[in-house]
């Protein structure tokens, strides 16, 4: 398979041969709901807290008699019955961390990232020369390249100039070769990768046996 090259100004600048380690591979898609999964689970802070009646302030007093007075019987303010009372069952700080063997990762990542060029979502770009940190240069270039939003400019190495001039551009993401993972190639639009991204995602790809 081939993939043309294009340059800042939209133009095609060549094209570039991809190596034998994108060839089909067989996989489950129940192997790539397990792996985005695990991910988002593991993007969750779990920081959540709600207090329950033993941890809200007040409610020290009974707030009348238990009986005599017609109403219903009442031990404290703080009952989660009342307003200003405790949580019953509230989320509490808690781990969604989900493990997963790095083999299934790898192999999940290949299928997605395959998955990419069967659907022609995968665009060789000459890196973005830039002068200067400016947004505006690299939109500029961004509308040659006539990129959609929800997608990605995957380089070798993020530089601060680019991520500078790059992170208020909100229709494509910039991330580096190997950041790169399954979930952000199911996602994406369209992907834009830099000869030397591509390669670093070859070598990644690479080390995928199958079973």
């Amino acid at each position: 398979m081939e993939l043309q090259i294009l340059n800042n100004k939209g133009e095609k600048a060549g094209s570039v041969k991809l190596s034998e380690a994108f060839e089909s591979i067989k996989g489950s898609p129940a192997l790539l709901h397990e792996v985005v999964t695990a991910y988002l689970a593991n993007q969750r802070s779990g920081t959540h807290s709600t207090k329950t009646r033993a941890e809200v302030s007040g409610g020290g007093i009974k707030p009348w008699k238990q009986k005599g007075t017609g109403r219903a019987r009442s031990g404290s303010t703080r009952s989660p019955l009342w307003r200003k009372g405790g949580v019953i069952f509230g989320p509490k700080p808690r781990d969604y961390r989900q493990d997963l063997p790095k083999k299934k990762k790898q192999l999940a990542f290949k299928m997605a990232f395959k998955k990419l060029l069967d659907d022609s979502r995968v665009q060789i770009v000459e890196p973005i020369d830039l002068k200067e940190p400016k947004t505006k240069l690299m939109a500029s270039v961004y509308g040659k390249w006539q990129a959609p939003s929800d997608s990605l400019f995957v380089v070798e190495k993020l530089e601060p100039k680019l991520v500078r001039a790059g992170r208020n551009i909100s229709n494509v993401h910039l991330r580096d070769a190997e950041s790169l993972n399954t979930y952000d190639c199911l996602r994406a639009r369209k992907v834009f990768l830099t000869p030397a991204a591509l390669k670093l995602l070859e070598s990644r790809v690479r080390v995928v046996k199958e079973n």
